[in-house]
């Protein structure tokens, strides 16, 4: 089957979910600007997995030892009744991760009928950048959260289901102003997302049903760009986020959001 996407849209689009979906900079506000400054189709639901697909595999293999040690504990635990540091942690993302999963299944169909316009998207580009430089300004030393506050990260990604606010860069900026150290925030915020783009991924697969998919070629490279770029985004910042901080990101955001504004 013919591919409705030009290599250029593949190449350009994989590239831009997956540098873009750790960088607390908003995925949603990218792929935007395609399709407002160009006349490329719709690059469809098969495609949109395959690239969710590679940055989950990305943030995987980035996190694979941290996966391990999750999984050997679990054995020790069904063993020997062993509660450990890695269980504990993994607890805090399992909180963490509810209350995305209960407002996406409830508010899915609001947010998709009224909330994905490029203005709410740049509001949210502009207001959520802000509160992630104010957040930044009050950081603290913790290595891990509370179990309080993991659910209340947990209920700052909820948010995040408003487009333009940023999974990453929300959930990075309640994780500092409660007081965690830059990259510890990162470290948790990125946990965080392993179950949330594979259920995000899962639950659209399911509710779409049967559709017409690109072909494999076209989904192989868009699988492999995005999550080759997110695994390098993964670890620059993480590498650098302590000595950058998040103001080049905040700064990246208000313009970005001013330029959609100027788009609506």
């Amino acid at each position: 089957m013919e591919s409705s996407l030009s290599l250029l849209q593949l190449v350009v689009l994989a590239l831009v979910q997956g540098i873009t979906e750790f960088l607390p900079v908003s995925s949603s506000a990218h792929l935007i600007l395609p399709a407002a400054l160009t006349d490329w189709p719709d690059q469809g639901l098969a495609f949109d997995v395959a690239v969710h697909f590679g940055t989950l595999v990305a943030v995987t293999a980035y996190f694979r030892r941290d996966l391990a040690g999750f999984a050997r504990s679990g054995v020790a635990l069904a063993m020997h009744r062993r509660w450990d540091d890695k269980l504990d942690l993994l607890a805090k993302v399992g909180i963490a991760t509810i209350p995305v999963v209960i407002v996406g299944l409830f508010m899915k169909p609001v947010i998709e009928a009224h909330l994905r316009t490029t203005t709410i998207i740049a509001a949210a580009t502009i207001v959520f950048g802000i509160a992630l430089w104010l957040a930044d300004r009050h950081r603290g030393e913790r290595i891990t959260p509370s179990y309080f506050q993991a659910t209340l990260i947990g209920l700052a990604q909820a948010v995040a289901l408003v487009p333009g606010t940023s999974r990453s860069g929300i959930t990075i900026a309640a994780a500092l102003a409660l007081g965690l150290a830059r990259p510890a925030a990162a470290r948790f915020s990125f946990l965080l997302s392993i179950p949330a783009i594979a259920g995000a991924a899962i639950y659209t697969v399911l509710d779409a049903g049967p559709d017409t998919p690109l072909p494999w070629m076209d989904l192989g490279l868009g699988f492999a760009l995005a999550g080759a770029s997110a695994f390098v985004c993964i670890a620059a910042f993480i590498r650098f986020v302590e000595r950058i901080g998040m103001t080049p990101f905040v700064i990246y955001r208000v313009v970005l959001g001013v330029a959609l504004l100027a788009l609506a």
